[in-house]
């Protein structure tokens, strides 16, 4: 399952996995991130939080993942991993390379200064 939390206010979304990733999941984060998108023109940031990374539950699921990052990243000024899991620092490596968002990674204890980051850049 993936909680999707949204402060329409400030144009951020945070996702926080719960147990593997489902095809499901990223089309009802789709559906309910669109919206503030589509009212904002972006977003001005994403927390994915995770103390660590779930993994998905199928092949599918994975390639919903990518469709949907494929779908979104160009809509999304900043990410921030907010993990101890070692994907955290992967992710921020490969996706500095294919996603036009700011990346970076934060401790999993470190989610007030991502969302510090997101919104005014500190």
């Amino acid at each position: 399952m993936l909680n999707v939390k949204i402060d329409a206010d400030h144009a951020l979304v945070i996702l926080e996995p719960d147990g593997a990733l489902t095809d499901n999941d990223f089309r009802l984060a789709a559906q309910l991130i669109d919206p503030v998108i589509e009212k904002n023109g972006s977003l001005k940031g994403l927390i994915i939080r995770t103390r660590s990374f779930p993994g998905w539950a199928s092949f599918a699921a994975l390639v919903s993942h990518l469709r949907f990052v494929r779908e979104h990243h160009k809509s999304v000024k900043r990410i921030a991993f907010v993990t101890d899991s070692p994907v955290g620092s992967f992710a921020q490596s490969i996706g500095n390379h294919f996603i036009s968002a700011q990346i970076r990674n934060f401790t999993f204890d470190e989610f007030e200064a991502a969302r510090r980051w997101i919104l005014f850049g500190e």
